[in-house]
């Protein structure tokens, strides 16, 4: 145990040596001695955040303004699992004629990796003994209780060293130094600190223990942003990282009166996960979503190389080249003109300049304000948008961007790790007041709802609407993305003042035609389906119902009013209700399908019904009737045969019993006479058998042979 307390402290001592010179850098004199100089230090700028633009599909642009001074830097701290996004998307910009240098980030190889590369290996916890034998041939001062010794490490060995007079010896590690050409074991128990002389092993030693401190908060990077230039200037930066999606929630204030207008409260629910205290940030939260995906740069990648070995008996043959075709461009020149920038600056240039002609003229102002003096003092919310190429400009104040709507919020602060509600719509909305009803909902009342129009010129998103009816609460009810001027259905409770009876249905089907194709009865059915809606207002006041009926693929609507809508699913009635009254809705459905008949393999009891039912027209009637009568002649010339081949078998089993009655009798005797005689009798009769079978099996195979040929040939109807 002593052994080990000691051993942490000379390690504490080597630690605190390490880190006391991490600041110094060595320099080779021209007398080839070194000199130590302090480099300069400057602390990080600080660069607040100032732009956060969120998106519906849980990413989120961040961008950060201040300014810089000379050779600068900036240092933001992030996520491990947010580096990758840094990585792909980080974009810069000095304004005021400056550079960026590098960007620096500790590097995500496994610690282990990254402790082996320095000359001084931590990896495995090694003992103080470990960690002097690494450092052979070092200079080194040793301080023990009474004297100091500077030396050369040649190396650590372990001794055996007895405690008292007969017992058992210990283990002690010895330094063995080189010290002014004698050598000198010194036991590690006496030392008091050792101190290195080499300036690169100290910084080395710093270095790792510095690796292995930042290991343990794997949580957070920082990431150093180094700007080259003169003076003080403005920096942006700008990135996207995964953020929480904003929600929005409503509130739907129903009128009291009729002289009151309904009104659409809506707020966003945004939450501050960053590391970064939002102070007087320009909000935007972006109804729209993105592709955006995380693509694994933070991970060193490794691919493994063959391994190629030397033709030493062979060279290499030359090589010939085919022509080849020169590649015309077609739909659209995506090649770089001569002397110009490739298709990407192009096509964006092309891109600014088409968006420019569709800025309203306080945009066009905005930008003339941008690109004078008052650039110099603007957050980045006024300022010049981001140009990480120099000529690239967005319209921050634009309300719809494309098929995007934008809610832009400004002077917003937010604390890290925070939540917040922030009011986005506060205007009159349409609203209509309607009963739903739909049976697979509910199957004797409709639900309270309201047909909305988005009448505010802002794009609804998803989210769900608390109703107030009256300055009371009514219900909850839940909407989908409503882009402006679309009208949408809500249902927030339970209509018990309306009840309605969908218990009567019936469903008719009917015979409408038939022809016949290469003896193929091909029927056409129509089915019919009727169902009533009773619906019965108990209220004093008037109700307007929407009815959901299914929708059927295949079945179309016959004798019932039109539909006000159409889903994929069902059709919308609408109709009115009058107190104390019932209103009934009748809605028909009809269906045509046709169905196949062979008439060589049918039952002829079906084909009989159907020549004799008077939808099916004349012709096909007579034809099929003249295909019944054939087709009875062919039933009963089987019918004839299997009779005549039944009687054969029960013939057969009767000369069987014969002859074992013969084996039993002795012969000659009259008995015996006379079962002989009755054996030659059935023989003849079997023969007769034989003969009428033959014939009706022609008869039978001519009569079929005429009944496929006419139903080959026949097409009626």
């Amino acid at each position: 145990m002593r052994n080990l307390a000691r051993s942490m402290v000379l390690a504490a001592a080597v630690a605190g040596v390490g880190w006391q010179a991490h600041p110094v850098h060595a320099q080779t004199a021209p007398g080839g001695g070194a000199t130590q100089t302090a480099p300069t230090t400057r602390p990080p700028a600080d660069v607040p955040v100032k732009q956060v633009v969120l998106f519906s599909s849980g990413v989120g642009y961040f961008e950060h303004f201040g300014t810089i001074n000379g050779e600068g830097a900036t240092e933001l701290r992030f996520k491990t699992s947010q580096i990758n996004d840094i990585l792909k998307s980080l974009v810069l910009q000095d304004l005021d004629g400056g550079t960026v240098n590098t960007i620096t980030y500790p590097s995500h190889d496994p610690i282990a990796k990254t402790l082996r590369s320095f000359q001084v290996d931590i990896t495995s916890n090694p003992s103080m003994a470990d960690l002097l034998n690494q450092l052979r041939g070092a200079k080194v001062a040793v301080q023990e209780a009474d004297r100091q010794v500077d030396g050369i490490i040649l190396g650590v060995e372990t001794k055996k060293r007895p405690i008292e007079e007969g017992e058992e010896s210990v283990d002690v590690s010895v330094l063995n130094l080189i010290a002014g050409g004698k050598m000198l074991a010194i036991e590690l128990d006496a030392v008091r600190s050792i101190e290195l002389q080499d300036p690169q092993l100290q910084d080395e030693l710093s270095r790792a223990l510095t690796a292995l401190a930042q290991a343990r908060d794997q949580d957070k990077k920082p990431v150093q942003i180094h700007f080259a230039g003169e003076g003080e200037r403005r920096v942006r930066l700008g990135y996207v990282v995964e953020t929480p999606i904003w929600k929005t929630s409503y509130r739907l204030l129903l009128p009291a009166t009729a002289d009151d207008k309904p009104k659409l409260q809506g707020w966003a629910i945004v939450e501050n996960q960053t590391d970064n205290d939002w102070d007087n940030v320009q909000l935007s939260l972006v109804s729209g979503r993105p592709i955006s995906f995380v693509t694994d740069l933070y991970q060193p990648l490794y691919i493994p190389r063959p391994v190629v070995m030397p033709e030493l008996y062979a060279s290499l043959r030359p090589q010939t080249y085919d022509a080849g075709i020169e590649n015309q461009l077609k739909f659209g020149d995506f090649a770089p003109a001569p002397g110009q920038p490739g298709r990407d600056r192009a096509s964006q240039v092309a891109a600014n300049a088409a968006l420019g002609e569709q800025l309203t003229d306080r945009q066009k102002a905005m930008r003339r304000e941008m690109s004078g003096p008052a650039l110099a003092t603007a957050s980045p919310a006024s300022a010049q948008p981001l140009d990480p190429t120099a000529s690239v400009r967005t319209i921050a104040s634009a309300a719809k961007v494309g098929e995007l709507f934008q809610y832009t919020v400004g002077n917003v602060s937010l604390p890290r790790q925070t939540s917040a509600m922030i009011p986005i719509i506060t205007d009159e909305i349409e609203v209509e007041r309607l009963s739903i009803y739909n049976a697979s909902v509910l199957p004797k009342n409709p639900l309270n709802g309201a047909r909305v129009k988005n009448t505010t010129g802002k794009h609804l998103l998803q989210g769900p609407i608390t109703v107030l009816d009256g300055h009371s609460y009514a219900g909850d009810a839940q909407v989908d993305n409503v882009p402006p001027g679309q009208e949408r259905l809500l249902s927030y409770g339970i209509d018990l003042q309306v009840r309605v009876d969908a218990t009567k249905n019936r469903n008719d089907s009917s015979l409408m035609t038939a022809k016949i194709v290469k003896g193929v009865l091909e029927l056409t059915h129509k089915n019919v389906f009727t169902q009533e809606y009773l619906a019965e207002n108990k209220s004093d006041k008037q109700k307007t119902l929407i009815v959901e009926h299914p929708l059927r693929q295949g079945w179309k609507l016959v004798d019932t009013e039109k539909p006000i809508e159409t889903t994929e699913t069902l059709y919308r009635f609408k109709g009115s209700v009058e107190p104390g009254k019932g209103s009934k809705l009748v809605v028909k459905e009809e269906i045509v399908q046709g169905q196949a008949v062979a008439i060589l393999p049918a039952d002829i009891t079906a084909l009989v019904t159907y020549a004799k039912n008077g939808s099916i027209p004349e012709d096909v009637r007579t034809a099929l009737s003249q295909a019944i009568e054939m087709k009875q002649k062919v039933i009963d010339l089987q019918r004839q045969i299997d009779e005549r081949k039944q009687l054969w078998k029960q013939i057969g089993e009767e000369q069987n019993r014969i002859r074992e009655n013969m084996r039993t009798v002795r012969q000659p005797s009259p008995y015996y006479d006379r079962l002989m005689t009755k054996l030659n009798v059935q023989e003849s009769k079997i023969e007769t058998l034989q003969t009428e079978i033959e014939s009706l099996t022609e008869q039978l195979e001519a009569q079929r042979k005429e009944l496929e040929t006419f139903l080959a040939t026949m097409n009626v109807g």
